[in-house]
């Protein structure tokens, strides 16, 4: 906890000195295309794996989910019911989708009755506090290396999940998200506020675009989120019908929506269509948005340069390429040495 507060605390800085808006400013229209599609890929693999049509397998990583299973089936029930209310463009499709697909579920027994519908929130006590109470443990090198992972992760997590969905919400102008400074900045103090009550790092969450594909484009959409949220705490019993399988349809069809950004890269252009091709399909086979962003960044300059066209990588694109080995270091070759 002490490592998060500190890399929290790292994070508002680079904030506040637009280091976060630069980077995310030069990255390449293409690589920003498909760190949207790729989101997408992702939370619609999350959703896939939640809803359990796609299970662990020994021999080939993954493989199609037990039909035998009578959950997967509500999974399935729910994507046709989204699916079909989408197509006719029903207007909050995706959350009428939820609510039916958890009346079928409660129906069928196939999700248990809560037990009771209010419960007193948890105390925060246990946890409040604790990464600024544990700050000597700093003094330890190696602890260093914690906030350094929580910052680099956290860094680009948040930039492609930024870059995703306000391409979705369609908000992007010349391939620069507007108002981005605030946005960062609310991003970095969210992430502050949750190590001081300690928590893991908070930051902006992929799972927002079931929101945006409904309409919510605006702050007041979070602030009223926010708030019921709050609510929602005194009322945690009744939320546990809401299952994987029951939200796993939602971010499968979500997941199609933000994969329409393909069609805007230049497949044409190979130097161009690899380092997208990698971010894309990175994310859900590492199961880890910076993971895809490394792979994207890792080839675009040395591919760019190849093509001669060197003068149009900018500086910073090179700098990334540097800090991503760095990152790929400290969280593969390190731990094992």
């Amino acid at each position: 906890m002490a490592g998060v507060f500190v890399a929290s605390i790292l994070f508002t800085i680079l904030s506040f000195l637009k280091v976060r808006e630069v980077v995310i400013d030069a990255i390449p229209q293409d690589l920003k295309y498909a760190m949207a599609a790729g989101i997408g890929i992702f939370i619609a693999f999350v959703g896939l794996q939640g809803g359990v049509l796609i299970v662990a397998d020994k021999s080939s990583l993954v493989a199609i989910g037990s039909l035998t299973v009578p959950t997967t089936w509500l999974t399935i029930a729910g994507v046709f019911v989204i699916a079909i209310l989408m197509a006719k463009r029903v207007p909050g499709a995706i959350f009428i989708g939820i609510v039916v697909t958890a009346i079928i579920g409660l129906v069928t027994g196939l999700i248990p009755m809560p037990d009771q519908i209010i419960s007193m929130a948890p105390s925060l006590a246990p946890t409040f506090g604790v990464g600024v109470t544990n700050l000597p443990s700093m003094l330890d090198p190696q602890m260093w290396a914690v906030v350094l992972v929580f910052l680099l992760v956290a860094f680009f997590d948040t930039a492609g999940t930024l870059i995703g969905l306000a391409q979705q919400a369609g908000i992007m102008k010349n391939g620069k998200m507007p108002r981005i400074g605030k946005a960062l900045m609310a991003d970095s103090l969210s992430m502050l506020g949750g190590a001081v009550m300690g928590t893991t790092p908070t930051a902006a969450y992929v799972e927002s675009s079931a929101g945006i594909s409904m309409g919510g484009k605006t702050g007041l959409t979070s602030i009223t989120t926010g708030v019921l949220f709050l609510f929602s705490l005194l009322f945690s019993p009744l939320l546990g019908v809401i299952t994987d399988q029951v939200t796993a349809p939602a971010l499968i069809v979500v997941g199609v929506m933000m994969a329409s950004s393909l069609r805007e890269i230049h497949w044409d252009e190979f130097e161009l269509a690899l380092p997208a091709f990698l971010t894309v399909v990175g994310m859900p086979l590492t199961y880890n948005i910076s993971y895809g962003i490394a792979f994207g960044f890792l080839t675009y300059p040395i591919l760019m340069t190849a093509a001669g066209r060197r003068k149009e990588v900018n500086g910073i694109m090179w700098a990334m390429l540097i800090v991503f080995v760095v990152l790929l270091y400290v969280l593969n070759v390190l731990p094992k040495q």
